[in-house]
């Protein structure tokens, strides 16, 4: 467990259902690994498979991903990397500039994710490093920090040296924030002026938000947080259905049959900017939009295949829902 002081400070310790200690605060329910839910892994995203050393992961050809760290400011409890976060491993960088190298000698990748933990909790120093090996990349178009910071750790955004790093490197390569906030009472006075000074750099903050049992399981819920992403500059990106984890999934993890009326009922009440995220499954085959539902069959696109499978992109899998599955394997196939 890690918690900063200021998102301890967020919690309504009166009130044993508050989301924020939800998303903090260790809870019984963790240690239930099987259940009426479905199976469970260690790794949904398939990163072991997709994983070439030094903290590469090369799943989508046009995208790798660098696990910088295996530190986070804060150990969230639904976190899809439960098994490395914290926790020393193989897994994660230990030399950048052979990182750097990769990404150099394979010209489709258009874009670098540096994500962890948390890469906003290394130095300043190690952080301009990492971007300089990475700003005379000519095929990179654009660089992204995926960050929960700006969120459980707003002050790390009041360090000048950082937002002119930030500034120096957006001028020679585009660099994106995507962010992390699950709840309206995340976004607060600190957290809005953290966003105000990344977007004052010129970097553009996304967010990617987790649908979760107890955390943002209404419309209600989901409305005020795309309400106040976009009144505080941050834009709507994806709201990811919670991935199979063990130790995760039977607390957290909404049935699709419900959670797909929840998503549609919210969409209706929001303006076009607030309603543009996509509700989406990151499964180890890609990443699938969960589009609505036709009666009892739930309508999905995919997004993004694995090389090995190009002719998976942006198919159409429609498959039939049942009143306690929440991942595609849980639902049967619709016959033709």
């Amino acid at each position: 467990m890690n918690i900063p002081r200021y998102y301890l400070g967020l919690i309504d310790k009166n009130d044993p259902n508050d989301p924020i200690g939800h998303l903090a605060i260790p809870a019984k329910e963790e240690l239930v690994v099987a259940g009426s839910m479905g199976e469970t892994t260690g790794d949904p995203y398939g990163d072991d498979k997709h994983d070439k050393g030094n903290g590469i992961l090369h799943k989508y050809p046009y995208s790798a991903l660098i696990v910088a760290t295996e530190y986070c400011s804060m150990y969230c409890r639904h976190c899809f990397r439960k098994r490395l976060v914290g926790l020393p491993t193989d897994k994660t960088l230990e030399n950048f500039q052979k990182a750097a190298e990769y990404v150099a000698k394979h010209s489709e990748i258009t874009n670098v994710i540096l994500s962890g933990g948390d890469p906003m909790m290394l130095p300043t120093s190690v952080l301009r490093g990492m971007l300089s090996a990475l700003a005379g990349i000519k095929h990179l178009n654009y660089v992204r920090i995926a960050s929960r910071t700006p969120v459980v750790f707003p002050m790390r955004f009041f360090d000048d040296e950082l937002l002119d790093l930030f500034r120096e490197f957006n001028e020679k390569k585009t660099l994106y924030l995507p962010t992390h906030f699950n709840h309206v009472n995340e976004i607060t006075d600190l957290s809005t002026e953290a966003a105000l000074r990344i977007r004052q750099t010129g970097v553009t903050v996304n967010n990617q938000a987790v649908f979760l049992r107890g955390v943002n399981d209404s419309a209600k819920a989901l409305i005020d947080l795309m309400n106040g992403l976009v009144r505080i500059g941050v834009n709507p990106y994806y709201l990811y259905q919670c991935m199979p984890v063990s130790r995760v999934r039977h607390h957290f993890q909404i049935p699709l049959k419900e959670g797909v009326d929840i998503v549609s009922t919210a969409k209706r009440s929001l303006d076009g900017y607030a309603k543009r995220f996509k509700f989406i499954m990151g499964h180890d085959i890609g990443k699938i939009e969960i589009c609505g539902r036709h009666g009892d069959n739930l309508v999905m696109s995919q997004i993004h295949a694995r090389p090995e499978f190009p002719e998976e992109a942006s198919r159409i899998i429609i498959r039939r829902l049942t009143s306690s599955g929440g991942w595609l394997e849980d639902l049967p196939e619709v016959e033709a």
